[in-house]
């Protein structure tokens, strides 16, 4: 059996922790500088004091793919990036559809019996 290099290991460990920081920060400040400081799922609002519980989510879910006019990005709070992630597990577990991921869309037709309700009141 080989003996683990924890040293090694360990820079390794936190060399991969920099550089997602500091790739993070850049975007992170782009973002914030272009887009309104709302969540992009619930409209919860943000100041400087709640700022940390903004993220910015990767709509391809590539973090390197970046452009500078963030296309690619929407500043959602944490609870919001949670579900978008768990939402896009679901569907890479094919426990769902990207649709159903995405909220679907309407079970039922509320207006499905309207005509019909129209031509009865036009009679009364």
């Amino acid at each position: 059996m080989k003996n683990i290099d924890h040293k090694r290991l360990d820079l390794l460990v936190l060399d991969a922790r920099k550089a997602s920081e500091s790739r993070e920060k850049g975007y992170r400040e782009r973002a914030l500088k272009i887009y309104p400081w709302i969540c992009g799922r619930c409209a919860r609002e943000f100041t400087h004091g709640n700022l940390s519980q903004l993220t910015v989510h990767h709509r391809d879910h590539n973090h390197d793919n970046n452009p500078a006019d963030g296309s690619n990005w929407e500043l959602l709070c944490l609870y919001c990036h949670d579900n978008e992630h768990q939402k896009q597990m679901e569907v890479d577990l094919g426990n769902t559809s990207i649709r159903d991921a995405r909220g679907g869309g309407a079970s039922h037709s509320p207006f499905a019996n309207l005509k019909a309700l129209l031509k009865t009141e036009d009679k009364a």
